[in-house]
């Protein structure tokens, strides 16, 4: 069985590598990281859950798991499935081949959605043309503040069927962000001792843009030092919306 998951817009996690590294400020509080920190106090050098390796080594170094690549093929039924919640597909320690790899079991299980969120935005362009996109592939890349809203560029330039954006931790309004060609947008709050402050003026500005645009919006939470501290409610709505379709998007 695939691993369930408590992210409101996913089902399930599925691993076939873990490890990363920090790019950005979206970056410092990383639940992964701290979860890798957490399995090494208590002496383990490896963590499985239903045969899905979730960080190995004395660090949080990329590791690609040959074994959890064929996973998806005992999954029963349809599942929605966030691809690499403990790690990021498009490190560039990740071989182009196995990014290969992990696209065709994608492919072959067409039956399951996939979703595949990266901060490593730069790289797509340069190997969008070398991948073969499966329809059933989302492809969503994080904004957590200004600086960063030229991820949204690179992945505009990704021929996915579905494009989306993860605006978690959101650190600072995103005014002016461009949704042209982008399917969905995410927002949340940072969660844990060390959460960092979520102003509803900058999640209202996203929802409207989303609005405007015809875009759906999602609100997954508002943080704070446990997960489900500030709820989910903005202006009173519960805020899930998701894809209606997916479409072949032009490169």
């Amino acid at each position: 069985m695939p691993k369930k998951t408590g992210i409101e817009w996913t089902e399930v996690t599925w691993n076939p590598t873990t490890g990363c590294d920090k790019v950005s400020p979206g970056c410092d509080n990383c639940y992964a990281l701290a979860l890798a920190k957490r399995l090494k106090a208590m002496g383990s050098e490896k963590y499985q859950s239903d045969g899905d390796p979730r960080t190995s080594g004395p660090g949080f170094a990329i590791t690609l798991h040959e074994s959890s690549l064929r996973q998806p093929y005992s999954w029963s039924g349809r599942r929605v499935v966030f691809v690499n919640s403990m790690s990021d597909l498009f490190h560039a320690k990740v071989p182009l081949d196995f990014v290969r790899r992990v696209f065709d079991v994608i492919a072959d299980t067409p039956q399951h959605t996939y979703q595949v969120l990266t901060k490593r935005a730069s790289r797509l362009p340069r190997i969008a043309d070398r991948l073969d996109w499966p329809d059933n592939l989302w492809l969503g890349v994080s904004v957590e503040d200004q600086e960063h809203l030229g991820r949204i560029d690179d992945l505009r330039k990704v021929p996915a069927a579905v494009r989306f954006l993860s605006c978690e931790p959101l650190l600072g309004p995103l005014t002016g962000m461009d949704l042209d060609g982008i399917d969905w947008v995410i927002t949340g709050g940072e969660s844990g001792p060390h959460a960092r402050p979520l102003e509803v003026e900058w999640v209202r500005e996203i929802r409207d843009m989303c609005a405007n645009a015809q875009v759906p919006f999602f609100h997954k939470q508002w943080g704070g030092r446990t997960p489900k501290a500030g709820g989910r409610e903005l202006d009173g709505i519960t805020w899930s919306e998701m894809p209606i379709s997916s479409r072949r998007a032009s490169a």
